[in-house]
């Protein structure tokens, strides 16, 4: 039997912005019902540095882990783009330094995970927040790019959840930045096709949407 862990953020642990049972673990676990076990390690508001000490409570058993984290490390630098610069180079120089600072979190992350689970998949960043201005989002690419290029190099299969979480109604009336019920039912829906379609051994990376 499969044992499935959710890492990472409030992707995963949605449940306080949704009803009982719309959470994307609930909805996995119905939708996998006898033939997997899922474990929620992910925590609302963690960043990259906070994953470590999800692993902690990492079950003997595991078998593949789903890794969604990346977004409240945007999220606390977006204050940048309100500073002043001098020059639109000047500007880049300071999205490079804070892409490289998350570069260095990242895979430090991936590589603490990997080296406890041997089936690993990624999740970008989603990209159609309401409200999210054009410029966070030009931002928030820097991030995407960080997470698609380290997925690749150690040959992760990928959910692309910028091309999942599109509508609206994808995401929580109680909070703009979370999975609704519609958005926690496709998660789920993408994460049992690659549990049920991804050659793992193939170590080659595909991306799911």
């Amino acid at each position: 039997m499969q044992h499935i862990v959710l890492v990472g953020d409030s992707i995963f642990d949605n449940g306080p912005y949704v009803e009982s049972g719309e959470s994307v673990s609930e909805i996995l676990s119905k939708m996998l019902k006898e033939s997997a076990t899922v474990t929620l390690l992910a925590v609302d508001g963690d960043i990259t540095t906070d994953v470590p000490l999800q692993l902690e409570s990492l079950p003997d058993d595991v078998t593949h882990a789903f890794v969604s984290c990346g977004g409240n490390d945007a999220l606390r630098t977006v204050g940048i783009l309100n500073q002043s610069v001098s020059s639109v180079g000047d500007a880049l120089e300071l999205l490079v330094e804070i892409r490289d600072i998350f570069w260095i979190n990242y895979k430090n992350m991936l590589k603490a995970i990997s080296e406890k689970i041997e089936n690993v998949t990624v999740c970008t960043i989603y990209s159609s927040v309401p409200g999210v201005s054009d410029r966070e989002l030009a931002a928030l690419a820097l991030f995407n790019e960080v997470i698609l290029k380290e997925a690749s190099a150690l040959r992760l299969p990928i959910i692309d959840l910028r091309c999942i979480c599109v509508e609206v109604g994808d995401y929580s009336v109680i909070s703009p930045i979370e999975p609704s019920a519609q958005g926690a039912k496709k998660i789920s829906k993408v994460i049992a096709d690659v549990l049920s379609n991804h050659n793992y051994e193939s170590k080659f990376s595909v991306v799911y949407i």
